[in-house]
């Protein structure tokens, strides 16, 4: 980029110069260069706003806006700024966010699921946005492992990478000098870096908790397991009072240093009153009063990983939230997952580096991990429906926060925003049906899809508030990655493939074990990825390239787009071969089918993990009652504007490229979108 304006430039001032030695007037030169250079002055000080909803789906949109519940967004409708977003395959949010971080699809950034497979050990789970890659070299020293960074030893810690590939389209605005600052942007954890300054970000989906997880509730009770138990999403203890007193630990972050590694933790007691429905959490150095029903504000706590002696401990921050449920006859006590301190980060979620105490400065602390609003305490049960939309809430709010903040410091260049209440709301309230709801009465049922709808409502006085802040000055785009439909029945990928002869697993209840990988010659991992046991490439491959892998894709294909549930409802609406739909991906982390479901159908939760269950198709009976992991025809997202939109078929891949074109860059021909304007 900065090449092509040297050359630019270059061309313009030597034909001016020739001009000028024809006899044009000094004045004209001085008034060209000013005027190109004001030029340039005024691209770096235009202004567009995105706003990206996490979720929000086109259809509610469609019904709200007719019946003059979102006048904010239809104001944009009415102006010719609306349209269906097309989403990714498989509309999943890691891979529909990098498609709009790129600016082109899977085969560009590697990102097909939320879940891949590591064939060099067969069918191993890895997270699909992060790695962590081992430490080299450690001093062994009283029990522990040292590692010595500094020369002559050159030791290495653990370092986490972003397996993101390719460019993102922030980075060519950074290059030409214009400002971008996103706020809680998925898929970019650990944050790419600002070559030239221009650019700040602060992680989003992705971002993990001081576990190294997705985020793990602490809950304490009375009627707890006898031994602390560890589920999906949490952790349970028991509370065990005398006097109305019980001690409890919060389980923090791994203790690398130690030779066998174990969590480090922070002892704290509980003294409940019961006539005040009252209680007080002593920490160390620190004191929290609660009521029945109350929530704490953010906690700052201190772990320490232990060193060999002399040497001090080293401690690392983190923060909770805690949450009194219930003081009597059953004391429970919630505590969010331990969340990355903002304002001494023990990891970097930022881009530059302090951009989260810049914004901790103002605002004091805030969540930090991707996923924010607690969706697996509800599922788990520890949370009621109502205790989820007052946490969900609560996130808002500091979103809210944040917004402000993110509008007092932003002048030009590009300002994005990411809500994720719409997504994860959705996924526990949405219920567009008279069908029986998973866990719900029909009343209760509507009454919680009343709140999504109300959230809805919310984000667009969001939506018209910025309009009238920047309506004026700015290019506004709100869009989302994908819609949202009931999610009413599983089916087991595994177990098909297992009754149609294709995995040899016996009785085995996972692919990771008692499978006879000499005869299996495909195997479901992730939501929507089905792969083959492919020679060469998995560990214990069969199946060859060529011709046998064709045939035998071929044949899957139309088998399973002809699977019929027990009313004879297609359970899958179309299988995609990726090596036709994304030309050029690698072939080590590539699926080689992606399953598109038929609404309101979904992988099953075994599948996700590499279950076999007994049934092929059973009943959702989860309060994660909806889903978009479905096929990607049925799940678009919205594209909202405040300018009327030329294409008719807009696609997530088009936001990078319009966004540079506006800006007056050209479009990188790696690139598949085209400017929406």
């Amino acid at each position: 980029m900065k090449c092509y304006t040297y050359k630019l430039n270059r061309r313009e001032f030597l034909k001016r110069s020739a001009v000028a030695a024809a006899g044009i007037a000094a004045g004209t030169i001085t008034r060209s260069v000013h005027a190109k250079a004001n030029s340039r002055i005024g691209v770096r000080q235009k202004k567009i706003v995105v706003i990206g909803i996490d979720g929000m789906d086109p259809s509610l949109c469609e019904t709200m806006m007719k019946a003059g519940q979102l006048p904010s967004l239809k104001k944009f409708r009415d102006m010719g700024g609306y349209r269906r977003l097309g989403t990714s395959a498989p509309p999943q949010s890691p891979v529909a966010w990098a498609n709009f971080i790129n600016g082109s699809g899977p085969a560009s950034h590697g990102i097909f699921d939320f879940i891949h497979r590591d064939p060099s050990k067969q069918c191993a789970p890895v997270f699909s946005l992060t790695e962590t890659v081992p430490g080299t070299g450690s001093l062994t020293w009283d029990n522990h492992k040292v590692p010595l960074e500094f020369w002559p030893f050159n030791h290495k810690s653990p370092t986490t990478i972003l397996k993101r590939r390719g460019i993102p389209f922030w980075h060519y605005l950074d290059e030409a000098g214009i400002q971008s600052a996103f706020y809680d942007l998925p898929s970019n954890y650990p944050p790419s870096p600002s070559i030239k300054g221009n650019h700040k970000c602060l992680s989003g989906m992705g971002t993990p908790d001081m576990l190294g997880t997705y985020g793990t509730y602490q809950h304490f009770a009375e009627n707890g397991p006898l031994s602390p138990l560890d589920e999906q999403g949490g952790r349970r203890s028991r509370l065990s009072f005398q006097n109305d007193t019980a001690t409890a630990k919060l389980i923090g972050p791994q203790d690398q240093f130690l030779s066998k590694t174990q969590p480090a933790f922070i002892e704290f007691q509980v003294h409940r009153d019961r006539q005040a429905c009252a209680a007080v959490i002593d920490l160390p150095g620190k004191r929290i009063l609660l009521r029945e029903k109350e929530w704490s504000h953010w906690t700052p706590l201190r772990f320490a990983l232990s060193m060999p002696r002399p040497l001090p401990d080293k401690r690392v921050n983190g923060m909770c939230r805690f949450y009194l449920q219930e003081v009597a006859p059953n004391f429970r006590l919630y505590a969010t997952p331990i969340n990355i301190d903002p304002s001494d980060p023990a990891v970097q979620i930022a881009e530059p580096a302090d951009f989260t105490s810049d914004i901790s400065d103002k605002l004091g602390r805030f969540y930090t991990t991707g996923f924010q609003e607690d969706h697996k305490a509800l599922s788990n049960g520890v949370f009621t429906d109502d205790e989820f939309v007052d946490q969900a809430n609560y996130v808002l709010k500091e979103r809210l926060q944040l917004l402000q903040y993110a509008q007092e410091n932003y002048d030009s260049g590009l300002l994005f925003f990411y809500f994720s209440s719409v997504d994860l709301q959705s996924h526990m309230l949405w219920w567009d049906s008279k069908d029986k709801h998973p866990i719900r009465s029909h009343a209760n049922a509507q009454k919680y899809f009343g709140v999504l709808k109300d959230l809805y409502r919310k984000l667009d006085r969001v939506v018209g508030d910025i309009d009238r802040q920047y309506g004026d000055q700015a290019s506004i785009i709100v869009m989302s990655d994908h819609g949202f439909a009931r999610f009413q029945r599983q089916f087991s990928l595994n177990t098909w493939l297992r009754d149609n002869g294709y995995l040899i697993s016996g009785y085995a209840e996972s692919i990771f074990q008692d499978v006879d990988w000499t005869s299996t010659r495909a195997y479901g991992l992730g939501i929507n990825s089905l792969y083959l046991n492919l020679r060469g490439r998995e560990k214990y491959g069969i199946v060859a390239d060529g011709e046998e892998r064709d045939n035998l894709l071929n044949e899957l294909i139309v088998k399973l787009e002809k699977v019929q549930d027990i009313r004879k409802q297609r359970v899958i609406q179309k299988v995609y071969r990726t090596d036709k739909i994304y030309p050029g991906a690698p072939p080590q982390s590539t699926p080689d089918l992606i399953i598109g479901y038929n609404t309101p159908y979904r992988a099953s939760w075994d599948t996700c993990l590499g279950g076999i269950s007994n049934n092929v198709l059973m009943d959702n009976n989860s309060a994660w009652s909806a889903d978009h992991c479905a096929d990607p025809s049925q799940l678009s997202g919205i594209l909202f504007c405040n300018r009327s939109l030329a294409q008719n078929n807009p696609s997530l891949t088009d936001i990078g490229p319009t966004i540079l074109s506006e800006f007056g860059l050209p479009i990188p021909a790696r690139m598949e979108g085209r400017n929406i304007f």
